[in-house]
């Protein structure tokens, strides 16, 4: 198929290269005209706005937008709704608020386009491992786009078959879902994030509680140096915790025992505050979330190993860096 990739950041660019080595063709355009040079030296056919990207595209149109939540999605979005002819598909693949998936999917209807959200997750590892991708919008257009979330997939791996598991539709099995209606992608993936500031929280204190046992505020009897990256290693085999976050805790464990590289200033990317407000719309006690959530707050005024431990964590999957303190 062919579609534009709008944003080529670091899940933008991978995503459409993993497209190109599906056979499908990409018109590309960012603000940094350098990233658009260096996908089109791979293949895509280079846009140099989004007006351009709109030309290069015969109707009926698949624009993708990989940018920012917030202003920067907003406005190409309001952009691209004015741009469209009926029947144009617009696809938000970022982290935006699934409120906002339901009115811009009605203002794209109210000009005969498609709106579809797909909350994608993979980090900068998807190029290679693949996306798994919780997909929101109508069912008709949903299935025109199978093609292009199949590539994207990881497939059915070497992930065992779920004993029990008995489902005419196997696409969760191959890392994609169609979650419902605009803004349900959004929605679950906006979920799986806060889940995924809870269960990283697990692991920063726990390997925090590890590294204390050296302190000197303990009788020199109940003191154990206690090898850390040992421990993140040998969870992973075999444990009942393992996970690929713990993966990524035994490599930056494993380049910097200490951590020092890392400050422990740990950002939020905001799906974690909305899923918060989530359950309290729905009076749904998240006591695990609301503390990890509330734990990066205070991260930016005191800082511990966990602290960096988690910081540690989202370079690994995300290629995030610390914010400035």
């Amino acid at each position: 198929m062919r579609l534009a990739m709008i944003g080529l950041g670091r899940m933008g660019a991978n995503i459409a290269r993993r497209l190109m080595g599906g056979e499908h063709e990409i018109v590309a355009f960012d603000r940094d005209a350098n990233a658009v040079a260096a996908l089109a030296s791979e293949g895509a056919t280079a846009a140099s706005s989004v007006e351009d990207v709109v030309a290069k595209l015969a109707a009926p149109r698949i624009l993708w937008v990989m940018l920012p939540a917030g202003e920067p999605t907003e406005s190409t979005i309001g952009k691209l709704i004015e741009l469209c002819e009926p029947g144009d598909i617009i696809i938000d693949g970022g982290n935006s608020f699934y409120k906002d998936d339901i009115r811009r999917a009605a203002a794209a209807k109210a000009k005969q386009l498609h709106y579809v959200d797909v909350g994608t997750s993979g980090g900068v590892w998807g190029r290679e491992r693949g996306y798994c991708m919780m997909i929101g919008g109508d069912t008709e257009t949903v299935d025109l786009l199978d093609p292009i979330f199949d590539t994207l997939a990881p497939g059915y791996g070497s992930i065992p078959r779920t004993a029990g598991r008995d489902a005419a539709d196997d696409r969760a099995e191959r890392g994609y879902i169609h979650a419902g209606p605009a803004g349900a992608g959004h929605f679950v993936k906006m979920v799986h994030n806060g889940i995924e500031y809870g269960l990283m929280q697990a692991y920063a204190e726990g390997f925090d509680i590890l590294k204390g046992k050296s302190s000197e505020k303990l009788a020199p009897e109940e003191r154990f140096d206690i090898n850390l990256p040992d421990v993140a290693e040998v969870w992973r085999r075999g444990s009942v915790i393992s996970s690929w976050l713990l993966d990524l805790c035994a490599i930056g464990l494993a380049k910097d025992h200490a951590l020092e590289g890392y400050s422990g200033h740990v950002a939020d990317s905001g799906e974690g505050q909305w899923t918060i407000v989530a359950a309290m719309e729905e009076a749904v006690p998240a006591n695990v979330l609301t503390a990890a959530l509330f734990a990066r707050y205070r991260s930016r005024v005191d800082h511990t190993f966990g602290d960096k431990l988690l910081s540690a964590m989202r370079f690994g999957f995300g290629g995030h860096v610390e914010m400035p303190q």
